[in-house]
């Protein structure tokens, strides 16, 4: 019989490159023996209601169409993000892995936290930063009525 105290605990942050995401990672990384899983949600019905003329390179229905170019920039300066959340985490013993989805924020991690078994979400309150609509959004109220996992937002 093992002791589950000293299991590793999952905790996803949704991380937007805003000080409240910052902070969020920032508490996570005090948690011992944890595994954290940084999320990042794009989603595109944020950014600009109106891409005529453009496809989706996802080939998803309900993604707005925009250049391939586009979705390579957005998903190069999540990338470069993530990393550097890595990099801040270097000196402990935690686990860093990285997602970018694509969709509504709050459905994505919920998603996610149900799909992997997440034991606790740690989200920032929103921002009113456009680049934080964007990839995260005001989802910290959705997520805490939805998610099945402990849920933690921090200021």
């Amino acid at each position: 019989m093992s002791d589950s105290s000293l299991e590793e605990e999952n905790i996803l942050v949704p991380i937007d490159g805003s000080n409240a995401s910052k902070h969020a990672f920032d508490y996570a990384l005090n948690f011992p023996a944890v595994s954290i899983t940084i999320l990042t949600v794009i989603n595109p019905f944020d950014i600009d209601p109106v891409a005529s003329g453009l496809q989706s390179p996802s080939g998803r229905a309900g993604i707005p169409g925009y250049s391939q170019e586009w979705y390579e920039e957005v998903e190069e300066k999540i990338k470069s993000l993530h990393e550097r959340k890595r990099e801040r985490a270097a000196d402990s013993d935690i686990t860093i892995r990285s997602e970018i989805r694509y969709g509504s924020s709050a459905q994505q991690i919920v998603k996610y936290t149900q799909e992997q078994e997440i034991d606790h979400v740690i989200l920032g309150r929103h921002s009113k930063d456009p680049l934080s609509r964007m990839l995260l959004g005001n989802v910290s109220e959705s997520v805490v009525r939805r998610v099945p996992a402990v849920v933690t937002v921090v200021s």
